[in-house]
């Protein structure tokens, strides 16, 4: 077995990329037996009767068929559930992680550059390397702002061949100035990416101006709606890039369940936008309950989690929280805008009292 494996790190460094070979796989720690509030997962579920009638749907699914290739009854819904302009291209992926690794396959590759505000949502990073495109992460002011000069300067110093914003901003939870963002679409040299994935809780987007903007893409997910584990993202754009992105999609990428469930969902949109709702008013009381621990700072979000930094040690009270059953997200990076900075979801009522309590505890030792 030695030999063997001396064999294998042989061949990985012959064949694989110092990039690639310094990346870190995307981890995922157990929740099991704790409150899980790390993921920025929607708590709810369907009531019981309609999951019922779910199940019955999916009964009636033939698995031994591939799925619709064009998933063309569920892009249907989509439009009419989202009021998707006609002259929007269209096109899923196997969540949103899928289509921006299709953006860049399509644009990305050796002498191309990505920008981003940093800190960010990391698979923007993680996708370039693994294309062999060059990342530049502009770091965003004390505040998680963006300071419009030093974006400008870095699309003059790499002409970016794709620029990534989300919308709102992941860890963080802010929307980025409107006004910067489409001043950047209307001066960049290639494609400018809004990831909206937590539009659901902010209300705010871009698709209608994608009409105007041939170089811009939005980006949705339906994960932070209620259904991450079907994994459905939606790419909306130019249809002329939707096209070429089309190309690079791998056949049967939305399988035949997925599709069916998300259908159904779908006809049920008005329970989903109520639990989103529920969502936004648990926020705002999560936010002022930790407003009033001291010891912490938590920011404004616009998505379904807050972020917070506290004064003592970031490691031990997430180690604390897991100790008295709630899981959060460590975002801890020394001498960064994140340093001793935690991440926390919006769960259920309850959730998030237990959450409120521990966090107290904690922080009054």
């Amino acid at each position: 077995m030695p030999d063997s494996n001396n064999n294998a790190k042989a061949s990985i460094d012959k064949w694989v990329t110092a990039e690639v070979r310094a990346m870190k796989a995307y981890r995922v720690p157990s929740s099991t037996g704790l409150i899980k509030l790390d993921a920025m997962e929607n708590p709810y579920t369907l009531p019981a009767t309609l999951k019922q009638e779910w199940l019955s749907v999916l009964g009636g699914v033939s698995v031994n068929r591939y799925p619709d290739p064009d998933s063309t009854e569920l892009k249907a819904l989509i439009r009419s559930c989202f009021s998707i302009p006609d002259e929007c291209g269209l096109m899923l992926g196997n969540g949103s992680d899928e289509l921006i690794q299709i953006i860049a396959m399509l644009v990305g590759g050796v002498g191309r550059t990505f920008l981003a505000p940093v800190p960010t949502f990391s698979m923007y990073q993680q996708i370039s390397v693994a294309t062999a495109t060059q990342f530049a992460g502009i770091p965003l002011t004390a505040d998680f702002s963006i300071k419009a000069e030093n974006l400008f300067e870095a699309m003059e110093e790499f002409s970016p061949a794709c620029i990534f914003f989300a919308y709102p901003n992941n860890p963080i939870g802010n929307c980025f100035d409107p006004t910067t963002i489409k001043q950047v679409i209307n001066s960049a040299p290639g494609l400018v990416v809004v990831d909206e994935a937590y539009f659901a809780f902010c209300q705010k987007s871009f698709i209608n101006e994608i009409a105007a903007h041939p170089n811009l893409i939005v980006l949705r997910t339906m994960s932070k709606s209620g259904l991450a584990g079907l994994r459905l993202g939606l790419m909306l754009g130019n249809p002329e890039w939707i096209e070429q992105m089309e190309k690079l999609r791998l056949p049967y990428n939305n399988n035949i369940l997925s599709q069916a469930s998300a259908q159904f969902y779908l006809q049920h949109h008005d329970i989903l936008q109520q639990q989103a709702g529920q969502i936004r008013k648990d926020r705002s009381w999560v936010f002022q309950e930790m407003s009033k621990i001291s010891g912490i700072e938590v920011f404004p979000s616009e998505a379904n989690f807050l972020l917070f930094r506290v004064e003592r040690s970031a490691d031990e009270v997430f180690n604390g929280l897991r100790e008295k059953g709630v899981l959060i997200r460590n975002l801890h990076n020394p001498s960064s805008p994140l340093e001793n900075c935690l991440r926390v979801t919006i769960g259920l009522e309850q959730e998030n009292r237990v959450f409120i309590a521990a966090l107290s505890s904690l922080l009054f030792l």
